[in-house]
């Protein structure tokens, strides 16, 4: 039912296959309303669009005998998949709807939904703790509900509730996973999203995620702007339906890949799209208004599509979070998003494969914590062993890489080796203030030790890093001195820290700060030879 053809953190690209064919994820489902249809069905799909929402309880109240005697697809005129909403919202907003879970569940089969869902309770947001768990209490019951019933041929979706009590959505996604659901959603996020609180909404999703099975997609209600599409899909989101791109034309509002603008203060329309190729601002102001909401809401989904398109590129060439750092520049919202999944790095990782076809970026601090980097930093700590060494030589990063092929490493390995002849190999080099951290030379060659660019000048803040892993790795080691050589724009920060792990173990260490390049050849000699005082002053203790 549903395939997975590349991943990146937990995004997915992947293949849903409904009984009106497949739809490729990531996807937005654009909410149509039969009622009041600004672009149609039939224009849904030749724009692109494999799948669409439409509000079961609308259809109930409005339409029901037609949608019944002829199907929805036949209704609406909509050949790919259509996903039906339970009227959950409508219960969030007026506190009640006019139906039964039941007569919900029977209506979505009679009208040949090929995605359902349940008619859940939403928790909302805010809630306190007891509706919050009432609200988690009967969504699951009438989830449970749900297999006594005739479900007809359509996927079902098992809500997950909670909202911002994230150990009570945790409870609901583990439960709702002993379910035999077909796919899962988020329940209340739009209120949360409204608000801009993205960095609770990355809360809430990490909460429910890893609860979920893998082989079920997850959709997010309500997720509509392009500028967030990113950061829901990198914590696992497949699917997201949204009337955003109708409401935002309403009230004249410009959808671009970074935010929102208003059609009437524009000069220009910074969009190529198939609406925006076409006209000029001044044709757009003089637009009829109901042509002119159209004209909008065209391109506000063409906007959607294009987003989503370099969503399942970043993913496929494994760089995911690089467009999440670039989306984390949209509004201050975003960044706290971003710094918000520097805690969750680990649950990234398991989605993040262990080489990728592209090099990684590394743009400033907020890169160094980007899963690739986690992953080398903890594999070096956890799986080296340095027991056989006995010098630990910690060097800056050398002008090229992979540092083993480089100039300088290659006339450093020579120097070394004429002076230490076979004890060379008593010998570890690391390389520190990488964006990875500290980089052990045998390791150079692995991803993404040498397959990675950053900025000039990076090396001030990754060099924190290395500090923080100095005295961890001296200690995995059977190390007894350390020899730092310095670069001078640097701040020290690991000569301190290999210092005072030296001075706490008793071992000896030497620091050498050239007047000249650290590569020059006078330097890597003068190098050598103090490392090969300090490992005989070793051996001789």
């Amino acid at each position: 039912m549903f395939e997975v053809r590349h991943h990146d953190l937990l995004g997915r690209v992947g293949r849903l296959r409904t009984r009106r064919g497949v739809v490729e994820t990531p996807a937005l489902l654009p909410v149509v309303n039969p009622l009041k249809q600004l672009v149609s069905p039939q224009e849904l799909w030749e724009m692109g669009f494999r799948a669409i929402m439409v509000n079961a309880y609308l259809l109930l109240k409005s339409m029901r005998e037609e949608v019944e005697s002829r199907g929805i697809h036949e209704v609406l005129g909509f050949e790919g998949a259509i996903m039906t909403d339970s009227g959950a919202y409508q219960l969030l907003v007026h506190g009640k709807v006019d139906t039964t879970p039941e007569e919900i569940v029977e209506f979505q089969v009679k009208a040949g939904s090929d995605v359902a869902v349940i008619l859940d309770v939403p928790t909302g947001y805010p809630a306190s703790r007891s509706v919050a768990e009432a609200t988690v209490d009967e969504t699951l019951r009438r989830a449970r509900a749900l297999f006594s019933l005739d479900r007809g041929e359509a996927l079902w979706v098992g809500p997950v509730q909670g909202g911002a009590w994230l150990n009570l959505v945790e409870r609901c996604a583990r439960e709702m996973a002993s379910l035999p659901f077909d796919l899962h959603a988020l329940g209340s996020p739009t209120r949360v999203m409204e608000q801009y609180l993205f960095d609770l909404l990355v809360d809430m999703l990490a909460a429910a995620k890893p609860h979920l099975p893998l082989s079920r997609p997850l959709h997010l209600f309500g997720a509509g702007h392009p500028m967030m599409f990113s950061l829901a899909v990198a914590l696992g989101c497949d699917l997201f339906d949204s009337a955003s791109y109708a409401l935002y034309a309403r009230q004249g509002r410009y959808m671009v890949d970074h935010g929102t603008l208003r059609a009437e203060s524009l000069k220009y329309l910074p969009c190529s799209c198939a609406v925006c190729s076409k006209l000029t601002v001044e044709e757009l102001r003089e637009m009829p208004r109901v042509e002119a909401e159209r004209a909008l809401a065209k391109h506000n989904l063409y906007v959607c599509l294009a987003e989503l398109k370099r969503v399942k590129q970043a993913i496929v060439e494994g760089r995911l979070w690089e467009l999440l750092e670039a989306r984390s520049r949209s509004h201050p919202s975003m960044g706290a998003a971003l710094r918000k999944l520097r805690e969750l790095t680990p649950l990234l990782e398991a989605g993040t494969p262990i080489s990728k076809p592209k090099g990684a970026f590394f743009h400033d601090a907020s890169s160094m914590h980007r899963p690739e980097a986690y992953r080398f930093r903890r594999r070096v700590k956890e799986r080296l062993s340095f027991n056989h060494r006995k010098l630990l030589l910690l060097i800056p990063p050398p002008p090229s890489k992979p540092y083993t092929r480089s100039k300088a490493v290659k006339r450093a390995l020579k120097e070394l080796h004429e002076v230490l002849k076979d004890e060379l190999s008593l010998i570890e080099i690391c390389v520190y203030a990488t964006p990875l951290g500290l980089v052990p030379l045998e390791l150079d060659e692995v991803y993404p030790a040498s397959q990675h660019e950053a900025p000039r000048g990076l090396e001030v803040e990754a060099e924190g890093v290395s500090a923080s892993e100095v005295a961890d790795l001296i200690d995995s080691g059977g190390f007894e001195a350390v020899v730092y050589l310095h670069l001078p724009r640097l701040r020290g920060l690991v000569h301190d820290a290999a210092l005072k792990a030296c001075l706490e173990r008793g071992l000896g260490f030497k620091a050498y700060s050239p007047k000249a390049s650290p590569w020059s050849p006078r330097s890597l000699k003068e190098l050598a030879s103090l490392v090969g005082e300090l490992l005989k002053k070793a051996k001789e203790a």
